[in-house]
């Protein structure tokens, strides 16, 4: 697959969820490369079509992106209900379950899908699996002074975490935490993993989204799934 195939994907996935926004929503404003395109498509309605909306940014990046295409901004504390909230995924599984966090947002991500009456998942086809896992790391977010209990307890549970980095230092979240990205090889019960890992002294979030997603729009090479259930 070549990389203009997949940002095209991303891109048509992105325009087809934003028609879901109408006049007066408050829209929750996922991060990353597919979650860009939805913002620049919201301020592209904003500015020619004068959708009034107010934005709920998961995360710095987000926020500046947001601002840079005309988005007015707001609060979950002005709005703790949210309408609408567009994001993208690290893998789906069939149920429309997610592992997301790559991007270092997981926490806040999953905060505003949580205060969101409707979730909407953006994607390309690669994100598609059977079962959460494999290859793709489960990235959890964790209070640093934790580190060492919850990294213990994560290799109890037979998992595999690497503290993430970056230019040797370690990667530090909108929240001021680390992120350990661990591997669990495939995933046979998300959902009680994922409780496992939440009762984990100093373990803030997990990237595990189970039961969130009401439906997906992902890019293939030839237009737009959309996947509900």
């Amino acid at each position: 697959m070549c990389a203009d195939w997949i940002e095209h994907a991303k891109r048509r996935a992105a325009i087809e969820a934003v028609k879901n926004i109408k006049d007066g929503f408050i829209v929750g404003l996922g991060s990353g490369s597919t979650a860009a395109y939805a913002i620049e498509e919201i301020g592209r309605r904003v500015k020619e079509e004068g959708l009034r909306v107010l934005g709920i940014p998961t995360s710095h990046q987000a926020l500046i992106l947001a601002i840079r295409n005309g988005i007015p901004i707001t609060t979950l504390h002005e709005h703790p209900v949210i309408d609408l909230t567009i994001d993208g995924a690290d893998q789906i599984d069939p149920n429309l379950n997610l592992i997301k966090g790559m991007g270092g947002a997981l926490t806040r991500e999953k905060i505003i899908a949580s205060a969101s009456k409707n979730f909407i998942i953006v994607a390309d086809e690669r994100k598609l699996v059977n079962k959460l896992g494999g290859a793709q790391p489960l990235p959890i977010e964790i209070l640093p002074f934790a580190q060492p209990l919850v990294t213990s307890k994560i290799m109890e549970l037979g998992g595999k975490p690497r503290l993430r980095r970056v230019e040797n230092m370690p990667y530090i979240t909108d929240n001021g935490n680390f992120i350990l990205d661990v591997d669990f090889g495939v995933i046979e019960n998300p959902a009680e993993l994922n409780y496992r890992l939440k009762v984990i002294p100093g373990v803030i979030e997990t990237g595990l989204f189970i039961g969130m997603a009401h439906m997906a729009y992902v890019g293939t090479r030839n237009g737009v799934k959309k996947i509900t259930i």
